[in-house]
């Protein structure tokens, strides 16, 4: 997979400020605030960034956080997780393997196959219809 890079002005003419703060600057929406927290439509979410394809609405589940989260990306080669020790906390960081957004956080309190909650920021995402 080729890499997407950027210059920050690029990445922020390319994208709202929302979109920005999260993705780039590794921010997160507020909870419950987010287009597809309750969304239940199918398709595929792809980085609002690069339009990589990330993960299947089949995976994604009701976790009650306020944001969406899914327990499995779309394949192994998606994402790219990286220790996040910020805010006083011990966190895996989920980035898109293409272009390095940062899309949210896994944890291991997600429901099988798969056992992990990737909790992600609606503003990192696209959802594409199957149709």
């Amino acid at each position: 997979m080729e890499k997407i890079t950027k210059t920050d002005s690029e990445w922020r003419e390319q994208l709202t400020d929302e979109q920005y703060y999260v993705c780039r600057g590794k921010g997160t929406e507020r909870a419950f605030s987010g287009n597809y927290d309750n969304c239940k439509d199918a398709g595929v979410y792809h980085c609002v960034c690069c339009d990589h394809p990330l993960f299947l609405s089949d995976a994604k589940f009701d976790s009650g956080t306020g944001w969406p989260s899914f327990y499995a990306p779309i394949s192994e080669d998606a994402v790219l997780e990286e220790e996040d020790n910020g805010f006083f906390m011990r966190r895996t960081e989920t980035l898109c393997a293409r272009c390095d957004a940062h899309l949210g956080h896994v944890f291991p309190d997600g429901p099988q196959p798969t056992g992990l909650r990737y909790c992600m920021n609606s503003a990192a995402l696209v959802l594409k219809s199957e149709t």
